[in-house]
């Protein structure tokens, strides 16, 4: 019995024993009155029995044909079943029983039936099975990187992110505060890194395009690997560079940015500290080297696999941004909408069309590369539009030198023979298109036929 029939039988049960009346049973059970007694006639002849619904435990009026339901299992059985990899769906068994079969039938029915006959079990998608990974054994195997936002200097000062880089053997850290996290943020943490401890081996970073992105189109064609503007330092550098799926799998650095979150921020506030510039000299004096003597552990192995510190120019050399561009047929390369005349060079020169290399350091500063020689040029305005009266002037210097203007299409006056052909034809009852007539009626009202 379902849960309202034995409701049910609970209330009838008190009307026996005088304890409520119909009126009352029939507000309880939220039925009418004229069901309330045909209800107790039932209750008084059967018991409770009689409170079941007829259809109970009957076969459906509407159900399939045993002979259909055991051809359709048999097919299951047959062409569809097998092990749990290899069997077919619910639904796409369905959908063969119907194209295949012509056995047209409802997934939800053919599962009830292939449950009654063991032929199917539920699947649990479990979750995947995650296991804490080791910390590497050396001291910098590997090294994790990441941006914290978080308002590092509270009201007195701007927000900022918070370039973080651990050493997954010993915990030893280093970070730097800046606006965003930029190639330049990222590249200037990372080379704090090498100059005080060396080239890591690995690099663990997250799924952004600022270290990893994705192939366009073209360089999938060529089979090209993408390669970011970070990635191309870290290539120079021989550092791996391993982009993390999830934040969990670079727990480290993830959990060393709670830490900062808690204790920095409160030694900021204390110092009274209200720009970048005095926070980085507050990590690099005190907080850091407090930090890592607090939290700091000795390495599985006492080799440290950290590589040799380049020297100065070398790390110049790598740490800026490089773009190739197209020099144009009179010696002039365009970059971020500044354009670079090229002067003569002695003992070589770039020819027009030929491929160079525009390098951009942190702070600004270009350097034009040919074949990797250095070119020397000029920066030269934008080059402008001609105004319309110097346009007219052939003669005109600025016409020889600027670019040609677009050509205007010519639009006849109101009062040119060839309008006044269009009106007499509009008097005449020839329809022409409204383009047309439209400037005919407003140009010439009064022209006669």
């Amino acid at each position: 019995m379902s849960k309202r029939e034995l409701g049910r039988v609970e209330v009838l049960g008190r009307v026996r024993s005088k304890q409520l009346r119909l009126v009352d049973a029939a507000v309880l059970m939220g039925v009418g009155y004229r069901q309330t007694t045909r209800l107790w006639g039932r209750y008084r002849e059967e018991g409770a029995a009689g409170l079941k619904h007829r259809s109970a435990g009957r076969r459906s009026n509407r159900a399939y044909a045993e002979a259909f339901r055991r051809k359709a299992l048999g097919l299951v059985r047959e062409k569809y079943g097998g092990a749990v990899g290899e069997r077919f769906g619910l639904t796409l068994a369905a959908e063969h029983l119907g194209s295949e079969d012509g056995m047209e039938l409802d997934a939800e029915t053919l599962r009830r039936w292939m449950l009654a006959e063991g032929l199917w079990s539920r699947e649990r998608r479990r979750r995947r099975h995650r296991r804490r990974r080791e910390r590497k054994e050396h001291f910098g195997e590997l090294v994790q990187m990441d941006g914290s936002f978080h308002a590092w200097l509270e009201e007195r000062g701007p927000g900022g992110c918070l370039m973080d880089l651990v050493d997954d053997a010993t915990n030893v850290t280093v970070a730097r505060l800046g606006e965003e996290e930029t190639i330049w943020a990222a590249a200037g943490a990372l080379r704090a890194w090498i100059e005080r401890y060396g080239v890591p081996l690995a690099l663990y970073v997250d799924w952004k395009n600022l270290y990893r992105r994705v192939a366009t189109p073209k360089e999938r064609l060529k089979g090209e690997e993408p390669v970011t503007q970070f990635g191309r330092i870290c290539a120079k550098l021989g550092i791996e560079l391993i982009a993390a799926s999830s934040p969990q799998a670079k727990g480290r650095v993830e959990r060393i940015h709670g830490t900062h979150q808690n204790r920095l921020v409160k030694k900021l506030r204390r110092r009274g500290i209200g720009t970048h510039a005095q926070a980085n000299a507050y990590l690099e004096g005190e907080y850091l080297p407090e930090h890592n003597r607090r939290f700091a552990r000795a390495a599985g192995r006492p080799e440290d696999y950290h590589r040799r510190v380049p020297k100065a120019a070398e790390l110049d050399k790598i740490f800026r941004r490089e773009s190739e561009r197209t020099i144009s047929e009179d010696w002039v390369v365009r970059y971020a909408n500044r354009f670079f005349q090229l002067e003569p060079q002695s003992g070589h020169y770039a020819p027009s069309k030929g491929e160079v290399l525009v390098c951009e350091a942190q702070h600004g500063s270009l350097r034009i590369e040919y074949r990797g020689r250095a070119l020397r040029w000029r920066e030269i305005p934008a080059p402008t539009k001609a105004s319309v009266q110097e346009a007219t002037d052939p003669g005109s210097e600025t016409v020889r030198s600027a670019p040609r203007l677009a050509k205007r299409k010519w639009v006849p006056p109101a009062d040119h023979p060839w309008r006044r052909a269009g009106y007499r034809a509009v008097q005449r009852g020839v329809s022409l298109p409204p383009s047309i007539v439209t400037p005919l009626s407003l140009a010439l009202p009064s022209a006669s036929p």
